[in-house]
């Protein structure tokens, strides 16, 4: 024994994947009993600090006042950070505002159901179906129904009634 090199201790390094794992999940935010927004996705990998994982395809529906159907999105997957408290979208996000009948194209969006905003800074696309428009630009703020937004830096062709003036 006396002889006997000392063992060495193994390194043992911390867990760090999921510590629970659930399949088909769907997460409805409501307000003051209403339903506003329901997430629906087919798998979802919850970490020890409370962040959240959707590898697999993604689908929001964002509702109006009267609990229609206002814009729905979908992705290939996504993410929640729980202390920043926002949820973000990856791989081809798609956004329908059935309303206004306008389609927004990018590869990453952010939204915080605290401001009830959605916002990127990566390149978008937004398509009328009514106008024929394209609207192109770098970064993108809205509020959650997206009944409302801006392009930060904007480019594109757009329709200008004769006699309008800027």
């Amino acid at each position: 024994m006396g002889c006997e090199e000392p063992k060495q201790g193994k390194q043992v390094s911390a867990y760090t994947g999921p510590i629970e794992e659930i399949n088909d999940v769907r997460l409805l935010y409501s307000e003051q009993a209403l339903l506003k927004v329901k997430l629906t996705t087919p798998r979802q990998l919850r970490y020890a600090n409370d962040d959240r994982k959707y590898p697999k395809p993604v689908s929001i529906i964002f509702y109006g006042p009267a609990g229609e159907e206002v814009t729905t999105l979908r992705s290939d997957s996504g993410r929640y950070n729980k202390a920043k408290d926002l949820y973000t979208v990856m791989g081809n996000v798609v956004v329908v505002n059935k309303q206004k009948q306008e389609k927004l194209l990018t590869p990453e969006l952010n939204w915080n159901p605290v401001t009830k905003k959605v916002f990127t800074d990566k390149r978008v696309v937004v398509l009328s179906q009514m106008t024929g428009e394209k609207l192109y630009g770098l970064g993108l703020d809205a509020n959650q129904d997206f009944s409302q937004y801006s392009i930060r830096k904007p480019t594109g062709v757009f329709n200008v009634e004769a006699g309008q003036g800027f």
